[in-house]
């Protein structure tokens, strides 16, 4: 009897450790995805191009899609050190669509501590000044004006909780800062140069600015900002190409490829404020991405390109092919 009582007693007390053990497995396995899931790859970045730079920004924020909004704005304040100290919360790190953004006012700031922002709320656009430059940005513009240069950003310039948002590579690139990636600490490490980019008036060539300006105005000027753009692709396209001249002017003069060249009359009709816009945005390195890789437009069906080229894109007027 006592024998069974005492084996009784081992079964249930075996039974309740064996209940302990589920319920420990049971709360370990959501935190070990948590930490999963927020794991990045640690390959080494530079930072010596634009390109450089957007992907560095891409990779910046390891927050776990199951984390709540207080806790990735908690993880992101610790997400980044600038000159190694941590990143104040006024730089607002955030990701959206594969891209991190910051706080322009915050990024600033914490780049120089003497910028000063001010907010226009009629234009929706806030404009930061430094004793080395002014940068400005609009919300729902497609750029970031910095020190007399345009920086294209594709998804626009945004608002979040009430700050006036951009892509972290813009601000870097704005304040010649450079960016790297500390896969160990996942963390953005954010590097202070000079303060301020090289400004437009040094850094965009005039005779490039001059020919690609009007022939922008001359073949799309009644079009949105973005096809002014993708028709400055091309033209910048076959100036890199090697079956084309190295100029611009030398690809718009070049015989039955721009009609709108005139044999030199092309240089006596003045460019609208977009076309100039659009040609320094290309000039900055700004690319339509249906556009990449293209060498040909037109605005009429039947030409040449029509029947001999792969069409990639439709943009306003016009179509596009490589």
């Amino acid at each position: 009897m006592i024998r069974k009582l005492v084996s009784s007693l081992l079964c249930a007390f075996a039974l309740l450790l064996l209940m302990g053990a589920g319920v420990a497995s049971e709360q370990t396995t959501p935190i070990l995805a948590e930490e999963e899931s927020g794991a990045l790859s640690g390959s080494a970045l530079t930072t010596e191009t634009q390109a450089d730079l957007v992907e560095q920004s891409a990779k910046a924020v390891p927050a776990a899609a199951s984390e709540s909004p207080i806790e990735v704005a908690e993880s992101v304040e610790r997400g980044m050190r600038i000159d190694g100290e941590y990143a104040p919360t006024d730089v607002a790190m955030t990701r959206s669509g594969g891209t991190t953004y910051v706080a322009l006012a915050g990024m600033a700031k914490a780049l120089d501590p003497a910028a000063a922002a001010a907010w226009d709320g009629g234009s929706g656009t806030v404009t930061v000044t430094t004793p080395k430059m002014t940068v400005t940005a609009k919300n729902g513009q497609s750029y970031l004006v910095a020190n007399g240069r345009y920086l294209y950003l594709p998804d626009k310039v945004q608002m979040s909780n009430g700050r006036v948002i951009v892509p972290l590579w813009a601000v870097a690139q704005a304040f010649d800062a450079k960016i790297s990636w500390d896969a160990t600490a996942n963390q953005v490490i954010v590097t202070r140069g000079s303060g301020a980019i090289q400004s437009g008036a040094s850094y965009y060539n005039s005779d490039t600015m001059f020919w690609l300006s009007r022939i922008i105005y001359a073949e799309s000027g009644n079009q949105s900002l973005k096809g002014q753009m993708a028709v400055g692709n091309v033209v910048m396209n076959r100036v890199a190409s090697p079956i084309y001249p190295n100029t611009v002017k030398g690809v718009v003069a070049q015989k039955n490829q721009f009609t709108t060249y005139q044999s030199g009359k092309l240089a006596y009709r003045t460019p609208n404020e977009n076309s100039v816009i659009a040609a320094k945005l290309v000039m900055d390195g700004g690319v339509v991405e249906e556009v990449r890789n293209a060498l040909f437009f037109d605005s009429t069906a039947g030409s040449w390109a029509s029947r001999h080229k792969q069409c990639i894109a439709v943009i306003g007027g016009h179509k596009f092919y490589q």
